[in-house]
Parts: C-alpha cells; sequence; structure tokens
C-alpha cells in the first residue's frame, strides 16, 4: 500500500495525537455550558458522551485498520455506497472539522487570553489560524512534535484542576450534594442528560480525526486500536474527574455563566495563580485547532484524489509532502466561520455534522463486511456499530432548532455538491 505521505507516525504520536485532540476547547470552554443543558451534576454527561463514542470509535478502529487511507471518513463511504453518499459524507466531515477550527479560533480569542491581552478578536482570530497553517505547512512530524508537548501541557492543567478541586473539597470548600443534581427548569432529569451528552460529545469529538492520518502511520492494524482506545479511556477518565470536582467546588450558577469554567475551581481554590491556568488552557484550545486543521487539510487531499473535489486539493508541497493547497483553503473558510460565527453555534454545528457521519460509518462498516483486504485489520463485534447507529440517531433529536438552521445549509450544499461530484465520477469513469 504505497503512499506520497510520509510514514512517520508510531503508536505514541498517534496516541498523542487523538490524546491531545479530544482534550482540546471541549471541558476547558463548555463544562459551564454542559452545567447550564443538565445541571450541577457536570460528569453524567461527560461519562454518558464517553461512552457513545465508544460505539462509533470501534468502527473507525476497524476502517482506519482496514482501509487506511487520508480521505477517512468519505473513503469508506465511497466504498460503501458510492460517490454520491461518499462526497456527502466527506463534505459534512470537512464541514465540521473547518467549523470546528472556527469555533476553537473564537475560544482562543476569549476570556483565556483576555487574562493577558485586549486585543480584538478579529486580529487574534486571523494571527491564529495563519500560525497554524504555516505549522501544517511545513510538516507532520514538526506538527506532531508541537502536539506532544502540547498534549502533555494539556493533561497537566486537566490534572492540576483535579487536585486543585480535590485540596479545596477536603478543606470543607464546595458542596458534594451539587453531583447529584440533574436537571434544570426547562427539563427534567433524563432530558437534562440527553441535552448535556450532545453538547459533551463535542468534548470527544477530536478522535475521528485520526483516522486522516492512518497514510501516514507506520504500522496502522497494530497501532490505531490502541491508540484510539487508550486515548479515549484516558480522556474520559480526566473529564470525569474534572466534572466531578468542577461540580463539587463552584456553584452551578457561576459554573454555567463563565466562559472559562475550569479557572473557576482554580481561582476558588486559591493557590495557583490564574494566569498559569489560562496559559495551559490557551495552550490546549491552540493544540485541539492545530490537530482538527490537521485533519481537514488530510481529508480535502484525500477527497481530491478519490476525484471528489478538485485536483489541484490534492498537490503536495515538494520536499515537505505535505497537502499545502488544502491547508491554505480549509484555513481561509475557518476564518470566515470564525469572524461571523459564535462559539457555541459553531460547536453545535459541528457536532450535528459529525452525527450524519457516524451514523454513514457505522452503516457503512457492517456493509463493507463483503469486502475482503489481504492484509491483517482490527474488527469491531457486529452489533456495536448497530448501537452506534442508535445512539447518533438519539442525540440528533436533542440539537437545538437554532443548531439545525445553521446546520442544514451545509447539508444542503453537500447533497447539490455531491450530485455534481457523482456526475464528474460517472465522466472519469466513462
Amino acid at each position: 500500500m504505497s503512499s506520497p505521505l510520509a510514514r512517520k507516525v508510531g503508536t505514541w504520536s498517534l496516541f498523542l495525537f487523538i490524546l491531545g485532540d479530544v482534550l482540546g476547547a471541549g471541558v476547558y470552554v463548555l463544562a459551564g455550558s454542559v452545567a447550564k443543558l443538565s445541571g450541577g451534576a457536570v460528569w453524567v454527561p461527560l461519562v454518558a458522551a464517553l461512552l457513545l463514542a465508544l460505539l462509533t470509535a470501534g468502527s473507525y478502529a476497524e476502517l482506519a485498520t482496514k482501509y487506511p487511507r487520508a480521505g477517512g471518513s468519505s473513503h469508506y463511504a465511497t466504498r460503501a455506497f458510492g460517490p454520491f453518499v461518499g462526497f456527502l459524507v466527506g463534505f459534512c466531515m470537512l464541514a465540521a472539522g473547518i467549523v470546528s477550527v472556527g469555533a476553537l479560533a473564537l475560544g482562543f480569542a476569549g476570556d483565556y487570553l483576555g487574562a493577558f491581552v485586549n486585543w480584538p478578536t478579529a486580529i487574534v482570530v486571523v494571527v491564529f489560524l495563519a500560525l497554524l497553517a504555516a505549522l501544517n505547512i511545513r510538516g507532520i512530524a514538526e506538527s506532531l512534535g508541537v502536539n506532544r508537548v502540547a498534549t502533555v501541557v494539556e493533561v497537566g492543567g486537566l490534572v492540576l484542576v483535579v487536585v486543585l478541586g480535590a485540596i479545596l473539597l477536603a478543606r470543607g470548600g464546595g458542596d458534594l450534594s451539587r453531583l447529584t443534581q440533574l436537571g434544570t427548569p426547562e427539563n427534567g432529569p433524563f432530558a437534562a442528560v440527553l441535552a448535556g451528552t450532545v453538547l459533551a460529545f463535542y468534548s470527544y469529538a477530536g478522535f475521528e480525526t485520526s483516522v486522516n492520518v492512518a497514510e501516514e502511520t507506520r504500522d496502522p492494524a497494530r497501532s490505531y486500536p490502541r491508540a484510539l482506545f487508550g486515548a479515549l479511556t484516558v480522556a474520559g477518565l480526566l473529564y470525569a474527574a474534572v466534572g466531578v470536582v468542577a461540580s463539587a467546588a463552584v456553584p452551578t450558577a457561576e459554573l454555567a455563566s463563565s466562559s472559562a469554567p475550569l479557572l473557576q475551581v482554580v481561582q476558588a481554590a486559591g493557590i495557583v495563580p490564574p494566569v498559569v491556568f489560562s496559559v495551559i488552557a490557551l495552550v490546549a484550545v491552540a493544540n485541539g485547532a492545530l490537530l482538527t486543521g490537521i485533519m481537514s487539510s488530510r481529508l480535502t487531499y484525500g477527497m481530491a484524489r478519490d476525484g471528489l473535489l478538485p485536483s489541484f486539493l490534492g498537490k503536495v508541497l515538494p520536499g515537505r509532502q505535505t497537502p499545502w493547497v488544502a491547508v491554505i483553503v480549509t484555513t481561509a473558510i475557518s476564518l470566515v466561520l470564525a469572524l461571523t460565527g459564535t462559539l457555541e453555534l459553531l460547536a453545535g454545528i459541528m457536532v450535528l455534522l459529525l452525527l450524519v457521519v457516524f451514523v454513514a460509518v457505522n452503516v457503512a462498516v457492517l456493509v463493507l463486511r463483503k469486502d475482503p483486504v489481504a492484509h491483517r485489520h482490527y474488527r469491531v463485534p457486529a452489533f456495536l456499530p448497530v448501537l452506534g447507529v442508535a445512539s447518533c440517531l438519539l442525540l440528533a433529536t436533542q440539537v437545538e432548532p437554532e443548531v439545525w438552521i445553521g446546520g442544514i445549509p451545509f447539508l444542503v450544499v453537500a447533497a447539490l455538491l455531491a450530485v455534481f461530484a457523482m456526475a464528474n465520477h460517472r465522466r472519469r469513469n466513462a
């Protein structure tokens, strides 16, 4: 399985890639929004979202090791259902990644950065995205080198929150009764958990980006399942612990109203200067944006190579072996979205688009069981993709109306472009 992309990614780098992407802005920025939807027991929707994410992760583990291609979800759907569905899924995945980078750029320009400077959001977003694009173009090895350092910082930041929260509780501060408070004035406990789980799902959504570097992994069949499930497990344990201390240490109303919720825990403990944690949070957000940008550019490159996007998007920079045109185009679109949207809306749209992708991937893994390959690969039990489809449909019923309004145009554009992509595919075959 020769590839023009450099195979430089090992198990440890892939583990840190996934962990770094998952431990991005989700819990650092949106934990307060989860509390607003679910009540004091923030840890419950965080754990529920992890369990639902693991169902679909199994399908990705099988498909990424069976077809280690940069096109990822788009490539799987094309093989299973043809070019129309392949483009539809690929475009939704691509749009989700681009939307997420825009959301993370806004997160970077928010209250955490405000602890140091008061620069206009537009200027911060432009400079931030330009620097990420330059690093992405420089090379996958350099990008993952930065990711390794940033991931250690991210994990350290979450561990710091857990330790400070535990010290606060040991001193008699906080209120442990909030750990069982589920529900809001608008929703009962079950509806509140579902609503919070939809938003908490954003915190785990980074795992799917890793399939797009499977082509750059030295031994996908060995490395990918270990890295994927290991990273999700570590992330889930950290998120559950953070949810517990945040719920207990900070009153729910204060947590729900903050755009820097974990900073509230640090301030309540009063041991570590808040600016130290602000630096950690900024590193986490930047790392998530970098890794999602890598995914978006690799997916664009893979779709162009499959004939689903213009061929110029598949150009690789000589020497660096990186898809430089795809990086520039996807970054430019993220910039427009960041300058015209809000963090909460963009996060919701990303989840909606990913649910469409995840349904297709869970069905594709079953359809492609009839397509054997010569090399070894991971195989998931058949009932897990079925449960994965059901979980995605359940979450879709909880998406807010304004998110549907913002997401439907992406789906319509995807369907229209898919028609042209299918016609182009037929002409090329003819």
